[in-house]
């Protein structure tokens, strides 16, 4: 059976975000070699009450056709955003309607919060002690209201097992990609990546898009300097030899890079020595030696401690999971 995404549409909802799920969930198929297998995520959509009109932000209702009944049939829900706090009270308290519409969700079942959404997921007491994120206008506010809540403003997304929380709008498509990828591999989420015209992975997070001063006339970026190190990332990458690119100082260089990209370029470069060895371990029967040099990490260790830290699971586990899943789905049809 497909995995079941239920989104969960309350009242003052914009329709950008709420369309996010569909359109990312609603993509991924089963591979098939005689053409398209059969989906792998089934998306529905419910309100606080029975079927029948949601207000959004914008000049026109959407008519939705499932209750909350249909929250407990979910193997993950979806809380998009909507208009500023929602359906939560000023005290970071759940409205008595959503509070029992949330009460027909089952234990165990993965738990996502697009932008504001999180409101929902904190006042019911989902993120109490663990980490998660918001738009970084409204994450002041939302540490000030839910005090347990570990809020970090400065990532696109945190993914923290069966609760994951987004930043705004666009990181939401982020997000979803992430949980494809997580769910059926690399491969699979590219493709949907290339159907939506997004890119697969974004650098940084919600750093590079907080209003700054601008620089001075005539400054330069460091896109050449991390197009430069993209093309050889297996061997050997100095911080002095990405400042040199651009033709600036290592202390220049390194505070135009976090301005931009909202990491340092050590976390850049780790970053994408892992999506590196992701696709390596997915695409190749190289062994974890050679995919460790390929990425750069030099050594099998160093790629089984930076993988582990990042995917939660060693190399060998990963292309378990995700080197078999695409032939073993082919051959059951």
């Amino acid at each position: 059976m497909p995995h079941r995404v239920v989104v969960l549409a309350l009242d003052g909802l914009l329709p950008f975000e709420l369309g996010i799920p569909q359109r990312i969930f609603g993509l991924p198929r089963v591979p098939h070699p005689l053409g398209k297998g059969e989906k792998l995520y089934e998306v529905v959509t419910c309100s606080t009450r029975p079927p029948g009109p949601v207000l959004t932000d914008a000049d026109f209702h959407i008519v939705v056709e499932h209750g909350p009944e249909a929250l407990g049939t979910a193997d993950t829900v979806v809380v998009p955003a909507s208009y500023e706090l929602g359906p939560v009270h000023e005290e970071g308290r759940l409205t008595d309607e959503l509070a029992a519409a949330l009460a027909y969700i089952r234990p165990g079942t993965r738990l996502v919060s697009i932008c504001t959404g999180g409101y929902v997921l904190a006042a019911a007491g989902y993120l109490d002690g663990r980490p998660a994120t918001t738009h970084w206008a409204s994450a002041g506010h939302f540490q000030r209201l839910f005090p347990k809540v570990r809020v970090d403003p400065d990532v696109l997304f945190i993914d923290d097992g069966d609760v994951l929380t987004s930043a705004g709008v666009a990181a939401g498509i982020d997000l979803c990609l992430h949980i494809v990828r997580r769910d059926h591999g690399t491969a699979v989420a590219n493709d949907v990546a290339r159907r939506t015209v997004v890119p697969p992975h974004r650098d940084g997070g919600q750093a590079q898009f907080v209003r700054r001063p601008l620089p001075e006339t005539g400054s330069a970026g460091t896109a050449a300097a991390r197009s430069w190190a993209l093309g050889r990332l297996d061997r050997p990458i100095l911080l002095r030899d990405m400042a040199q690119q651009e033709s600036m100082s290592v202390r220049t260089f390194t505070r135009r890079f976090r301005d931009e990209v909202g990491v340092s370029p050590g976390q850049w470069l780790t970053q994408q020595r892992v999506e590196r060895a992701r696709h390596l371990l997915e695409s190749t029967d190289l062994s974890v030696d050679q995919v460790a040099r390929d990425a750069g990490f030099g050594t099998a260790t160093s790629l089984r401690q930076h993988v582990q830290a990042a995917l939660g699971v060693p190399p060998t586990v990963y292309r378990r999971t995700f080197r078999t899943r695409g032939a073993e789905a082919v051959r059951a049809h």
